[in-house]
This record gives structure tokens, sequence and C-alpha cells, in this order.
């Protein structure tokens, strides 16, 4: 088990502790076709509505989506993408009393969600898909999450290959951080997160979450989500309840070694499992 470094900045208008305790990004996809829960919360009423109950249920940031990043999904444009996640933004912003980030790895989209309320920028692209996100991003002042993914969304699971998953990831990573310090982003409000399902076989996702505590190394805080992936069916069969049987014991094992922040759906049930997680982890510790 590893003892979690604190990091401590401002996100927003909200100090952000981190490590004191796992901490919980809850999911908000706008979207007609994300796999788990594509077309839910579509309409912005229902959005915001679901925001709210992922705050109440224990969420300490919640991630609000307007692009799908599923497994051989298009890409929308930049225009549509803003007309599904500002208004909810701009709307949760004057409720919540948690960070918001803006899920995009379009720049023009993060700088209409951080104007709109916006305090976090979680691209999967780590910077480069878009060459003026990080200039958004310093200019902000704003944390970010960078992901590693091998690929592109539309071909990511196309016989995705790799030596060595662990250090090829770790090795991105740390360019990614490099490369995002001398964009000017304030490496203190940097997390990253080794990309579960992008770009990865089922063994390569095991693998990762196994040796997630090579990535501590970077002396950043490290993001991991999991959560409804479909190697969680590939190894216990279809089904909703499975998925989340998977979840929760993929977010515990990531717990027990130390991670940061896990990025879910379900915010009730993992809190639950954190609080018994983190409490095994902390047991005895002064």
């Amino acid at each position: 088990m590893h003892k979690m470094p604190v990091f401590e900045f401002q996100c927003g208008r909200f100090p952000l502790v981190v490590g004191k305790r796992t901490l919980i990004m809850g999911i908000l996809n706008v979207t007609p076709d994300s796999f788990s829960d594509g077309g839910l919360f579509f309409k912005k009423k229902e959005a915001v509505s679901q925001g709210k109950a992922l705050e109440a249920a224990g969420a300490d940031i919640i991630d609000v989506g307007g692009e799908s990043s599923r497994p051989f999904s298009q890409p929308v444009p930049a225009e549509e993408e803003m007309e599904r996640v500002v208004p909810v933004v701009e709307e949760l912003a004057k409720s919540l009393s948690v960070p918001i980030s803006i899920d995009t790895s379009k720049a023009e989209v993060a700088r209409r969600a951080v104007a709109a309320g916006a305090s976090m920028v979680n691209d999967i692209g780590a910077l480069r898909l878009d060459s003026a996100m990080a200039r958004v991003v310093a200019d902000a002042g704003v944390a970010i999450v960078l992901m590693h993914m091998k690929g592109m969304p539309r071909d990511m699971q196309a016989d995705p290959y790799y030596e060595d998953v662990v250090a090829e990831v770790q090795t991105f990573l740390a360019d990614a951080l490099k490369k995002a310090q001398q964009a000017g982003i304030d490496r203190a409000k940097i997390v990253i997160d080794p990309g579960i399902g992008f770009g990865k076989t089922v063994t390569h996702n095991l693998l990762l979450i196994k040796r997630l505590s090579v990535l501590y190394t970077l002396k950043v805080p490290v993001l991991i989500g999991p959560s409804r992936k479909s190697f969680i069916t590939e190894i216990l069969g279809a089904g909703n309840e499975r998925r989340e049987v998977g979840t929760q014991a993929v977010v515990a094992a990531a717990a027990l070694q130390g991670v940061h922040i896990v990025r879910v759906h379900d915010v009730k049930r993992t809190r639950e499992t954190l609080q018994l997680i983190d409490a095994i982890r902390d047991a005895g510790r002064q």
C-alpha cells in the first residue's frame, strides 16, 4: 500500500486538496451516444439536475463532457460540442460548491467552458490534438488532466501494441508534463491519467492498474478512469451490474495503491467503496 502525497492548489474559486483521501470525479455526459449513459442527460434540464445529484452523492469534481470518446466514435464539431456543454456548465457554476471540469480536447470549447465557470480541463489528448489548448489553459490558470491515449477514439482499439505498456505510458506522461510546463502551465495544477481503455487491450489495462504506483514517480496527482469500461465485461461478462461491480473492484485496487482521483459514473457507490478502502489503507497511520 502506498501513502498518497498531498497536493494543494486553487481550482478556480475552490481550494482543492488532493491526497488526504481519494477524491471522486463524477461523470456528466451531455451526449446522445456515450457507451454507458448516452442520452440520459442530453437535455440541459436533466444534465443540470444530474450534476447537482452527483455533488449530493459525494463527488468532489463534476466532469462535463459533450463528445463521446468511446471506441470507434467520430468527433463532434466544436460549435455543436459548445452548444451541449456551455449552458450546462454555466448553470451548474451558479449552484455547485465543487469544481467543474470540462472534458474536451478542443481549445475553443475549453475556453468557452472556463468562461462559463469551469476550473479544470480534462484533455484526453494531453494537449496534442489542438495546438491552442496549452495557451488557453495557461492563460486561464486552470487545472488540467493530461491523459495517455494511443491513436484516436475512432481507431485506438484497432490492435494496440506496446513493448512495455507501463514504461511507455509513464514516458508519454512525463513528456506531456514537460511540454505543458514549457507552455506556461503551472505544474502544481497538472493531474495525469494513464488512460484506461484508450488504446489498450485487456492485459494492458490490467498491467496499468496493477503497477499504477509507477506513475507516482512523476510527483503529480494521478487520476484513473475505469468506470464501466469494456475490459471489465471481457473478464466478468456482459451486464450493467457486472460493469459496476467491476468498476468498484478497480476503484478499490487503485485506492489501495494510493491513487488520488477516480473518475466514475456511480458516485454514491464509489463513495461507500472509498470510505472503507481509505480506512483500510490508512489504518494505524498517525
